[in-house]
């Protein structure tokens, strides 16, 4: 039987991780300057690249943490290192200038890795899947994990409408508003890696 408590518990975990209102503007500062037409591609990429990472650990995370010899502190760490990289690109100004292999790039990483697919993500997925009990469980896991890209999808598609009302300026305003957020979601995820580092050894 589909699992009501299971699906909502994992959806709204989910949605705080993940935070489709908190990508939205990290999305519209990395897709400034392209046409409509490949923002949108960029934000159906971004969500596919996010659910199949996500669903790759889902089915064969603890296995594939296991055989590397990394521990999810160092994930942690690593994702927060590349999530600041890319901060520093936005409040530079360096993606101001992009290119078609740029584009691709951006809706892979750091849009789908690791801003959507997070450590954070990745990991409650992969406890979720481990407790679900039987094939109701399962399925209301999945259905969650399922629900949750879609309304990240619907978040970036219909955001670049926004695009449209607040013109070049708002958008320089938005990319620099984005690198400070994504900078602070970057440096604390290091914190709590390094963190969890401390705590364990």
């Amino acid at each position: 039987m589909f699992d009501v408590a299971v699906f909502g518990s994992l959806f709204l975990t989910l949605f705080v991780i993940m935070d489709p209102p908190g990508v939205t503007p990290i999305f519209l500062a990395l897709t400034a300057g392209r046409p409509a037409k490949v923002q949108r591609r960029m934000a159906l990429q971004a969500v596919a690249v996010a659910f199949g990472v996500i669903a790759v650990f889902g089915l064969l995370g603890q296995q594939i943490l296991d055989y590397l010899h990394v521990s999810v502190p160092a994930l942690m760490i690593a994702g927060g290192l590349l999530l600041l990289l890319i901060a520093l690109d936005l409040l530079t100004g360096k993606t101001e200038q992009p290119t078609q292999t740029k584009d691709v790039n951006v809706a892979l990483v750091p849009l789908g890795m690791p801003l959507l697919a997070g450590p954070g993500a990745i990991v409650s997925v992969i406890l979720a899947v481990q407790h679900a009990d039987g094939f109701g469980g399962q399925l209301s896991v999945w259905s969650a994990i399922v629900a949750m890209h879609v309304v990240l999808w619907l978040a970036m598609r219909y955001s670049l409408v926004i695009i449209r009302i607040i013109k070049d300026g708002g958008v320089v305003l938005v990319t620099r508003l984005a690198g400070m957020m994504l900078s602070a979601i970057a440096v604390q995820q290091i914190i709590n890696g390094v963190t969890q580092v401390i705590q364990n050894s």
